[in-house]
């Protein structure tokens, strides 16, 4: 008998599972559930695993979203490849696709639920116990200080049905109005950006576009390391294209494109209503479009008209004739696409920046097209279903929680008393870390995100979240940085381990299958939230909530009439036969192609059906370099092996030997001969927040004035920031002024 079977005989013998876990889990439960948990998976219930054979599922790392074969045998994964066929990846794989298998197998993995006992150590209890007192400290907390005392947050890497599921769960049935997600972190900009351009979040592109285009430009984007896969596409592309990109480092894309424009930091604005306004100028400006298509362009020429060549010049640090060039370069170009992620996204005045991407596309008439498009690409696997259908920012399937008719439909499809839902969104993330430290919020249910680690200015987050009377955290693992604060912890299935859809960058639904079994006693996050549902005391409001493809079809259903609309999508085999469905595809609606773009007939989702340019002036950074901090901090990727935080990726040894395994910092060599600085050498590095040490790498890709470190190590954000934008309430993680000495 093995450790894990041990455990489970022992806790078997302790306590028998309730009646309500058998209704919660189809029982009846078994005595050999309990002593055999290896066979049955958590220990409760089994349930459909695939069968010996190679099957094929979406990636759970990045919003690539490649499809992997992943090879079983005696009814587990044993190893996976790329998959050949799929639309995404066609046939390639990425450092951490490679890897996908070997997160699951760590030793650290969350096998029972923990409760910090009166000593304040993390002890083992059953789930019953866990349950009980989850629902019992946050109804307490509720009681005493009112509904909005509670919060959560979530995440882009759960599948969309769970996703959606916490959503409802909390915000219909437990009442807490305030929820979020790391999705905040990445693609909050994105959002408000194409929300208030567009009318709608719709990212209007496929990765076909990377094959289409002759001119691609790169904003604050490095896709060879952030998204591989992305930029092969790129490499496929057979139009001989020129290839810009406008990013402070001379990053590994930089190196590879045509053109890099090597900006001052937070300048991208300027440069980007510079080149507008070089274009009108030029009259290269498609007309037809604009007046079919786009409101407010003559004020958006007036504005733009102030960014002269000499002004952007000063502000940039590039020439002026580099800035002609490139801005001729996009008016003759027949098929331009622009792309942007996390350098403009992650920034104090990032919506409006990206906002100056999609000005571009739309008076150009680079959109609907193929090989053209203002194009986001996303961070997570699940970012957008997130946007979509966490219930957060926006009500399920992008609808208003502030629109009367939106709650009713909502509302009727869910069979559930319109007066549930909030007439507003709620608290955004930084608002609830700022409730925390208020003492407004008093309890934290944290779904498998690590904001310990990943939230901006990390002592002053790490802090907040001790101030909480009860913080619950639902994660694969109980050792990341946010689980070892935890009061209870509860061990949640991971990717392979469970079912449901993930959409990514371009808008395509791809299918998680559940190919190994979770360890212990842990259980899918779909099935904690049917549990918590019980305990709550809501359990009858989640009743068509069955399982993850019953809870797709009741997305769809909520779907119907919006941008987004999924009611063709009936099924996961679809999904699987099709090469997954990019939305939108309604009820009685074709699939004609795997491969499809939005607003190709040249309308948007406003009422009037145009689009809107939105712009304002440039900003001064919130914290600049001055005599006492001379430098910029920048933050970012640091390899096509690391991902986030290192939790998934730092159990993998093959990845952890394709970087290193200590922080380090990238500085240029004259600011390192100024400070005394010697390659490979250890330095100190500080802001006004914190002090940390990591390795020096003297290198020209970094330019003068700034240093580079990658967000994955734990210590980078005890140096950032804390900033936002504040259309989308983004952190802004790549401007922040530090020195450095030698330690």
């Amino acid at each position: 008998m093995n450790k894990v079977t041990e455990n489970a005989a022992s806790q078997a013998e302790r306590f028998t599972i309730p009646s309500p876990l058998e209704r919660v889990f189809d029982g009846p439960l078994t005595q050999e559930m309990l002593l055999t948990p290896a066979r049955f998976g958590l220990g409760l219930v089994p349930d459909r695993l695939t069968p010996d054979a190679t099957t094929n599922m979406v990636c759970g790392f990045c919003s690539t979203g490649c499809c992997l074969s992943v090879h079983m045998k005696d009814g587990q994964a044993i190893n996976l490849s790329p998959a050949p066929d799929y639309p995404v990846n066609l046939g390639m794989a990425c450092p951490k696709g490679w890897e996908a298998l070997a997160p699951l197998n760590s030793k650290d993995r969350g096998t029972t639920p923990l409760l910090r006992s009166g000593g304040g150590k993390l002890k083992p209890v059953d789930w019953q116990n866990a349950m009980e007192t989850f629902a019992g400290r946050f109804k307490s907390i509720q009681a005493e200080h009112g509904k909005e005392s509670v919060a959560f947050l979530g995440t882009g890497q759960m599948p969309t049905e769970e996703l959606a599921f916490l959503g409802a769960l909390a915000k219909f049935g437990m009442g807490i109005k305030h929820g979020d997600g790391n999705t905040r972190q990445c693609m909050a900009t994105a959002v408000s950006a194409y929300k208030q351009a567009f009318g709608f979040d719709a990212p209007p592109y496929t990765y076909d576009d990377f094959e289409q285009s002759d001119v691609l430009v790169f904003v604050g984007a490095n896709p060879c390391i952030a998204h591989p896969i992305m930029w092969q596409r790129v490499l496929q592309n057979k139009n001989n294209p020129d290839i810009v990109v406008i990013d402070p480092r001379a990053t590994e894309t930089a190196v590879c494109a045509s053109h890099h424009l090597a900006i001052k930091p937070k300048s991208d604005m300027a440069l980007l209503y510079g080149i507008a306004n070089l274009i009108i100028q030029q009259d290269a400006i498609d007309r037809g479009f604009i007046d079919q298509s786009v409101n407010d362009f003559e004020a958006f020429a007036e504005f733009v008209s102030s960014f002269t060549v000499e002004k952007v010049s000063a502000e940039t640090g590039i020439s002026a004739d580099r800035i002609v060039e490139i801005a001729t370069l996009i008016a003759a170009g027949k098929r331009v696409s622009f792309w942007w992620t996390m350098g403009v996204n992650q920034s104090y005045q990032g919506t409006r920046t990206a906002q100056a991407i999609i000005n571009l596309a739309l008076i150009t008439g680079n959109i609907g097209r193929p090989g053209t498009g203002a194009n986001s690409i996303t961070g997570q696997c699940n970012a957008m279903g997130s946007r979509l259908f966490s219930n957060t920012t926006s009500l399920l399937g992008g609808h208003d929680f502030g629109n009367p008719e939106h709650r009713a439909k909502v509302a009727s499809i869910l069979d559930i008393d319109a007066d549930l839902i909030p007439t507003d969104a709620g608290k955004s993330y930084d608002q609830i870390i700022e409730g925390i430290l208020e003492g407004s919020i008093k309890g934290l249910w944290i779904i498998a995100t690590n904001p310990a680690h990943s939230w901006i200015n990390q002592t002053k987050c790490r802090g907040i979240l001790e101030k909480l009377d009860f913080l619950v955290v639902q994660d694969m693992y109980h050792s990341t940085e946010t689980a070892e604060l935890a009061d209870l912890y509860l061990p949640a299935a991971a990717w392979g381990e469970k079912e449901g859809t993930f959409i990514n960058s371009e808008r395509r639904f791809g299918l998680l299958k559940k190919v190994a079994r979770a360890p212990g006693q842990s259980l899918s996050d779909f099935s904690i939230f049917q549990l918590v549902a019980h305990y709550w005391g809501c359990g009858e409001l989640f009743s068509q909530w069955k399982d993850a493809e019953s809870v797709l079809q009741i997305l769809a259903q909520i779907t119907r009439g919006q941008p987004c609309d999924i009611t063709g999508i009936k099924s996961y085999q679809q999904l699987d036969d099709a090469g997954g469905i990019q939305w939108p595809l309604g009820e009685g609606h074709s699939l004609k192609s795997n491969q499809r773009r939005l607003f190709e007939d040249g309308k948007f989702y406003h009422d009037d059906g145009k689009a809107k340019l939105l712009f304002d002036q440039p900003l001064p950074m919130p914290e600049p370099a001055d005599d006492t901090y001379p430098l910029i901090l920048l933050t970012g990727r640091g390899s096509a092996a690391q991902w986030h935080t290192q939790t998934r990726t730092g159990k993998s040894p093959v990845l952890a030997r394709l970087y290193p395994a200590e922080v380090f910092v990238e500085i240029n060599p004259a600011d390192a001969q100024r400070a005394g600085i010697l390659p490979q050498r250890l330095v100190a590095i500080e802001s006004r927040r914190g002090k940390i040490k990591a390795t020096a790498i003297v290198t020209p890709t970094v330019a003068r004035g700034t240093v580079f470190m990658p967000m994955h190590y734990e210590e980078v954000n005890q140096l950032t920031l804390d900033h936002f934008d504040p259309h989308s309430k983004q952190p802004s993680y790549k401007d922040c002024a530090v020195k450095i000495f030698p330690a």
